[in-house]
């Protein structure tokens, strides 16, 4: 008998998995822009709904075991509701460039694939009256639950500030490697003796214990030379630089808030998007810098990354321009970008990198 009523459970809830599965693609596709838009409220409200039917869930398990159609209707409803979330999420994903959608896709996705998981897990723990473990599990599942409809109300609703978001999180990349290259050191007269001793232990055989080699990892980027440490000194100068000006990007989307929620004006989306793509590029330039300072130095590599960062700051003046975003603090910037990559430039001593510098020169300072 519960063999049959396990099985039963099983298929009703593949048949709601299913349909939901189905609805959920439709949010990989953004939808007309000639579509009423949804508000971001009405998500957050029918998430609460989700949160209850999921509290339900639990109660089910607090008890005896549920009788098979109470479980059955609470599935229905609970799909219902869920479905309900997904049709409201895509309505108000109207007019959302990639990266608003891809902040809305997450956020749903976080409530149903909590919801899934909550659901078989009742199903699994359904007659399982001897296994008290699998029935513990319902609970945290809930919670689980409870935390993905909390974090609707975090999403963003706009594309400036789903933009400016993730334009911050690039520039909180950059720092943490800003500060990791500011912890590199050159080499001193302690490790220098330290490695001496280490080549001397393995030319006699003898090998060296576990704890010994993590000494040597610690101190990993503590032995460049005096040449290796300036051309540090220089990089370090440079991604500087290029917060600064990823700062007076955010401070530009900053000041579009204060302009959209006042509604002045329409902004362009895809400037913004590229705004942005040309922002988290150079982030990963960034990370390849920081990692090229390392000895041994790989100056080819580092060629490369400024290279990048020279495109990103000549672009970005052009997207801010036709977007009239180009201030006077921006330029500043620039210049200060352009005057590091010159003495990059000269310390490197390669006619390669020479074409870095021409390619700012355009930038002026607005007065």
């Amino acid at each position: 008998m519960e063999k049959a009523a396990m099985e039963q459970l099983d298929r009703v809830l593949s048949e709601h998995l299913n349909t939901a599965r189905e609805t959920f693609q439709m949010l990989d596709q953004t939808p007309a822009s000639s579509l009423e838009k949804v508000s971001w409220k009405e998500v957050i409200q029918i998430g609460e709904q989700v949160s209850k039917q999921a509290t339900m869930v639990g109660m089910l398990y607090t008890g005896e075991t549920p009788e098979i159609k109470v479980l059955e209707e609470n599935m229905a409803a609970y799909f219902n509701t869920l479905q309900g979330i997904l049709l409201l999420s895509h309505g108000s994903s109207v007019g959302a460039g990639p990266t608003l959608l891809s902040c809305i896709h997450g956020s749903v996705k976080q409530v149903v694939d909590s919801s899934f998981m909550l659901l078989q897990g009742a199903v699994s723990s359904y007659g399982s009256s001897s296994n008290k473990t699998q029935k513990l599990t319902i609970p945290q599942l809930v919670g689980a639950v409870w935390n993905a409809c909390s974090a609707l109300k975090k999403t963003p609703v706009t594309n400036v500030t789903a933009i400016g978001r993730a334009m911050k999180q690039a520039a909180v990349s950059m720092k943490d490697v800003l500060r990791e290259m500011k912890e590199l050191k050159p080499a001193s007269s302690d490790s220098a003796d330290k490695a001496s001793i280490h080549d001397s232990t393995e030319a006699e055989g003898k090998s060296i214990s576990d704890g010994d080699d993590d000494s040597f990892d610690e101190e990993l980027g503590n032995d460049l030379s005096p040449e290796e440490m300036k051309i540090v000194h220089l990089t370090t100068s440079i991604v500087s630089e290029t917060l600064a000006v990823v700062k007076e990007l955010i401070r530009y989307i900053t000041g579009l808030l204060l302009q959209e929620s006042e509604g002045d004006g329409a902004i362009s989306v895809d400037s913004l998007e590229k705004l942005l793509k040309l922002c988290q590029e150079t982030g990963v330039q960034i990370d390849e810098l920081g990692a090229c300072l390392y000895p041994p130095q790989e100056i080819s590599a580092i060629k490369v990354a400024l290279e990048m960062i020279s495109s990103f700051s000549n672009e970005t003046e052009t997207e801010l321009r036709n977007l009239n975003g180009f201030t006077e603090d921006f330029g500043k910037a620039c210049t200060s970008l352009r005057s590091s990559l010159r003495l990059l430039e000269t310390e490197l001593g390669c006619s390669n990198v020479g074409d870095l510098v021409p390619k700012l020169e355009n930038l002026v300072v607005s007065n």
